[in-house]
């Protein structure tokens, strides 16, 4: 998998989910959106469930039950990337606003010279 801008990232999940929505005859609403990020955070529960030993594997391989895991993980940012390209929400400046600017003095001037 290329690195990439979170920025491009959200562009090219929202083509994706635009061509899904078009395929599967599915209305993305603002109601829609919210709905299904909602929906993969249960299905990334479930996943987590699985892989932690609290759930049945339903006849999984652990490698099979890890990679469920992962790829959750990835609706669920997919998702609320989506939210953020609905909503032309900047998630970089507001990461920074809300949680970077916790960050120690030293790792805040490493993690603003990253972006060199």
């Amino acid at each position: 998998m290329r690195d990439m801008e979170i920025e491009t990232l959200q562009r090219d999940v929202e083509s994706v989910s635009v061509v899904y929505a078009e395929r599967n005859d599915i209305a993305r609403t603002d109601d829609w959106l919210v709905l299904k990020l909602g929906e993969e955070v249960g299905e990334l529960t479930q996943a987590y469930l699985a892989r932690s030993g609290q759930a049945r594997d339903k006849g999984r391989t652990p490698t099979e039950v890890e990679e469920d895991f992962g790829a959750e993980l990835a609706d669920v940012l997919a998702h609320v990337l989506l939210l953020a390209e609905r909503f032309a929400v900047d998630l970089p400046a507001e990461i920074g606003r809300k949680w970077l600017a916790w960050l120690p003095r030293d790792a805040a001037a490493t993690a603003a010279g990253a972006g060199e």
